[in-house]
């Protein structure tokens, strides 16, 4: 009887082994399913932000290469305007430089 009980208890002690491996192992491929599904909405989540960015960016890139048009554009007109008043001024002037420049190349110095 004394061995039927340790036989028994034995087998008692095997199927709480086999029944905690079983829960272990449960638990552990819960676990990596649920890493591995974190992992891919993370990697989702990370391509519709890179793909957000993206967007942005190209957006703004479309948006500045439309002002620069515009800005060399401005840019031309302004330096037209400069050379204009420049050519003015000069015109004005010049009359003026000829005569002091033949003053000063006639002039003769001891």
């Amino acid at each position: 009887m004394e061995a039927n009980r340790g036989q028994n208890g034995i087998q008692q002690l095997l199927a709480a082994e086999q029944e905690a491996q079983y829960i272990v192992n449960t638990a552990r491929n819960t676990k990596m399913a649920r890493l591995k599904l974190a992992k891919e909405e993370a990697e989702k989540e990370i391509a519709e932000y890179r793909a957000q960015v993206e967007y942005e960016f190209q957006k703004k890139v479309a948006e500045s290469s439309g002002d620069s048009g515009a800005n060399v554009k401005r840019l031309e007109l302004e330096t037209d305007a400069k050379i204009n008043h420049l050519k003015n001024e000069a015109a004005t002037i010049s009359h003026d430089v000829v005569q002091m420049l033949l003053k000063h190349v006639t002039s003769v110095r001891n």
